[in-house]
């Protein structure tokens, strides 16, 4: 249950995949020369050996298909039941940064077994994670990252200058592939390995950042798809402001319903307390420099910090837990660093962070004047959780780059089959206005579902979704448009755990 920009660290190696050395003839995008990629050798992985692993070798610019390669990652658990076989699923857990080679080893535990029977689940490291030429940049550069919420004109123009640093040293190590990591290149990507697989047509589960990867590969090859699911949708099609005040938003409506849970829940160390109070009081002594880090007094939390928690806490959510840290913050309780991950004092950016987000998102700020507004907007829309660390943390993490390759645009899909879109009403990261926007924009060819509920992902929140979202996958049945399941309180635990049920990111599942 992490905010966006701490999940990952380091991309990852693996010798558990093998390059395969047959050819088959790919037919390239419209418009865009052919261009030949290896078939899969599959080999089982070594981490999970029921799973197959194996390569594929693409263009790294696909308008120059007979250019660079590199090798993208993919792995295939098979069917269960192959006389009940219904096809091939590619799946992507998000991110940006997300390993659905990683999300597949663990599929049998997140896909209902009716799923893992009939389908063969397909996982990938989209380009420039983890095994697929993952974008690479210098451990003590990183080490040295400015905060993202500068507080004078000087630290605003130090971070720009060591953003300018950063991504020129991002990119002279990873080579070619750190400028061609867009969400569209991945979208052809997915689509060679549809054909490399020999299937006429895919069907795909994408959620948070994955879900961009699925609209991106309607638009393109709508006609390609059986199914498709997008699960906790991004919206591409928001300016600065917009990104950040909506975030904003959907962060100050996780403390909305965090107060809310503690008002009903006597279980709660605050219930019965004007926790609204207690909690403004906090942030007030955050903001004096009073408040010690409970794993080392000489550190102050911020009240970025403490909103920070709130957004962390509202993934699963796990109310309770962080009622509990909460109380031990104003006990002035000590304990382990690793018991209070979620209010880490600095962001650190995975690696694959400026090669993908800062090349779909044209997030940029050009002064201290405009930074200054941007804030000052974001707060007065949350004032509990300063903004949203996920939306405030993205924007900053690409001031200073050039624009953007693959910017936001409105959403059009024209030639696909109908696409099951669901979304949290309370979810901390991809706000429920995004998906509500997502689908206005795709009226005539996506079906929105609301789980009235809350936390980052859908698939498997009741038996209401977890129905839908079956159903849909084994036998193409949609609800009707406008569908909504009802909420279903989380279960109650004094554990705030910050390690995801899949792999995750920025934007995605925890």
């Amino acid at each position: 249950m992490q905010p966006m920009v701490r999940v990952f660290g380091a991309a990852i190696a693996s010798s558990a995949l093998v390059l395969g050395a047959s050819q088959v003839a790919i037919a390239a995008p419209e418009g865009q020369p052919e261009f030949n990629v290896g078939a899969v050798d599959w080999k089982p992985c070594e981490e999970v050996p029921a799973v197959e692993c194996g390569f594929l070798e693409l263009p790294v610019d696909y308008a120059k298909p007979r250019g660079e390669k590199f090798q993208l990652a993919v792995s295939r658990r098979k069917a269960n039941d192959p006389a009940q076989r219904i096809g091939a699923m590619v799946i992507n857990p998000g991110g940006p940064g997300g390993s659905g080679v990683d999300f597949s080893f663990g599929a049998d535990r997140y896909f209902s077994k009716e799923i893992v029977d009939k389908f063969d689940i397909i996982g990938f490291d989209p380009r420039g994670v983890a095994r697929s030429a993952p974008i690479k940049c210098s451990a003590e550069l990183l080490q040295k990252t400015p905060s993202s919420y500068p507080k004078t004109k000087a630290e605003f123009d130090a971070l720009v200058v060591f953003n300018k640093e950063l991504r020129a040293d991002c990119e002279k190590q990873t080579g070619a592939i750190f400028n061609h990591a867009s969400t569209a290149e991945v979208a052809q990507d997915i689509d060679s390995i549809r054909r490399a697989l020999g299937e006429k047509k895919i069907n795909y589960y994408g959620i948070s950042y994955g879900t961009i990867m699925g609209q991106h590969y309607a638009e393109k090859f709508g006609k390609n798809i059986r199914a498709m699911i997008i699960d906790s949708n991004m919206d591409h099609s928001l300016g600065t402001k917009a990104f950040l005040d909506s975030e904003a938003r959907t962060a100050e409506d996780s403390f909305n319903e965090w107060i809310k849970w503690n008002d009903r829940t006597t279980s709660s160390p605050f219930h019965g307390q004007d926790l609204r109070k207690i909690w403004k009081d906090l942030l007030a002594k955050a903001e004096r420099g009073e408040v010690p880090a409970p794993w080392d007094p000489a550190a102050k939390l911020t009240p970025e910090d403490l909103g920070g928690g709130v957004v962390s806490m509202a993934y699963g959510p796990n109310w309770k837990g962080f009622a509990d840290q909460i109380k031990q913050i104003i006990d002035g309780t000590q304990a382990p660093k690793s018991a209070f991950s979620a209010f880490a004092a600095e962001e650190t950016f995975p690696n694959p962070f400026p090669g993908i987000f800062c090349n779909d998102y044209n997030l940029r700020v050009s002064s201290w004047g405009e930074y200054q507004a941007l804030t000052k907007s974001e707060y007065r829309i949350a004032p509990n959780t300063r903004g949203s660390s996920l939306g405030h943390g993205a924007m900053m993490g690409c001031v200073g780059f050039p624009k953007a390759t693959n910017p936001q645009r409105t959403l059009k899909i024209k030639n696909s089959p109908k696409i099951l879109l669901t979304n949290a009403k309370h979810d901390p990261a991809t706000a429920y206005e995004w998906a509500v926007n997502a689908h206005r924009q795709t009226r005539d060819t996506t079906v929105f579902v609301t789980y009235e509920g809350w936390g980052h992902g859908v698939y498997d929140r009741s038996e209401c979704t977890l129905k839908i979202n079956n159903e849909y996958l084994v036998s193409l049945k949609l609800p009707r448009n406008g569908t909504s399941c009802a909420a279903v309180e989380p279960a109650e635990t004094s554990v705030l755990s910050v390690k995801p049920r899949v792999p995750a990111g920025p934007f995605s599942i925890a």
